[in-house]
């Protein structure tokens, strides 16, 4: 028996909200009908496309992780993070980040973004840089995108320290890495 259309998209609204990670091409084939008119309906109800939904629940949930900073200070977009341990964050570098002449990406750009990945890894609700000890490898030029893996060395309670040491790539190829050692405080 087919639905009425008004019947599909709020059977469709339900999936989604109940599992927002299902396919257009799993909703065709659930609800019967072409992936054209899965895509049709998601419109009408302004539900936004796959890669659009998982990058909405991504962000709601290192909302609720990140402690040190907001999530819209992060430079770059977090995609992995385990607080006081490690985490992953992309930045594509583009003509608003690079000198206009010579299509290099400004420094101060892919230090903010392992900078700011080394305060967001810390599971406090104060995280400041003391020191950094930072190297450029090779310049990032427009249009490439940066990987940026931070990794919590070591917490030093006593003190109120974390070393987190970050490595920046872009394909694979090490452009930046740097020895953060961030500021918390003592009482966690």
């Amino acid at each position: 028996m087919r639905r009425t259309k008004k019947e599909r998209q709020q059977l469709l609204s339900t999936t989604i909200k109940e599992n927002p990670f299902i396919t257009d091409e799993e909703l065709a084939e659930k609800f019967q009908v072409s992936v054209q008119t899965i895509r049709l309906d998601r419109l009408e109800l302004s539900i936004p496309e796959l890669r659009e939904r998982i990058k909405n629940v991504a962000e709601k949930r290192y909302e609720d992780e990140v402690r040190s900073l907001p999530l819209e200070e992060v430079i770059g977009e977090i995609i992995d993070i385990e607080l006081d341990q490690s985490a992953i964050s992309i930045f594509d570098v583009k003509e608003e980040h690079v000198f206009k002449r010579n299509k290099i990406a400004r420094g101060h750009h892919v230090f903010a973004q392992a900078n700011s990945l080394a305060v967001a890894v810390i599971n406090d609700e104060l995280a400041l840089t003391a020191k950094a000890n930072i190297q450029f490898k090779r310049s990032v030029k427009q249009n490439e995108r940066v990987i940026a893996k931070a990794r919590v060395l070591k917490i030093d309670k006593e003190h109120g320290r974390t070393f987190v040491e970050v490595n920046s790539s872009v394909n694979n190829e090490l452009v930046f890495t740097g020895e953060f050692e961030m500021y918390r405080s003592k009482n966690q």
